[in-house]
């Protein structure tokens, strides 16, 4: 099917594709998110999936569960952070921190590769 993507998508990057969409402004304060089950079917990914990514954005508090009606994008109380500001800081961060991590595997393998130079050959005794 063309709407499946050809590998799954987990619950994280479902989260975060949604978390852009509320930080570009396609999903606005109370704006109601597609429906789990319609959306893991869109996807091709188990329900749980789905409602795992919407529990991921509940509990950072940019949208909120809905007994019977759905999810929906947060709409702040006055003097709180907007859903679209706090998705997308939480973009942003998430991006520095693959950032970090990719500079941290580069560096873990210099050292490797710095370990092996300094070691000497054959003598693995430690005495």
């Amino acid at each position: 099917m063309d709407s499946q993507p050809t590998t799954k998508l987990n619950a994280r990057e479902i989260a975060a594709r949604i978390r852009e969409e509320i930080a570009a402004g396609t999903f606005g304060p109370g704006d109601r998110l597609p429906g789990a089950r319609t959306y893991a079917k869109k996807l091709g990914v188990a329900l749980m999936t789905v409602q795992n990514a919407y529990t991921q954005l509940q509990e950072e508090g940019l949208v909120e569960g809905r007994t019977g009606s759905g999810t929906y994008v947060r709409d702040p109380a006055p003097g709180q952070q907007a859903p679209r500001e706090a998705a997308r800081r939480l973009t942003e961060l998430q991006a520095e921190v693959s950032r970090v991590s990719t500079e941290l595997a580069g560096l873990a393998e210099r050292i490797k590769q710095l370990e092996a130079a300094v070691e000497p050959t054959g003598d693995k005794s430690g005495s």
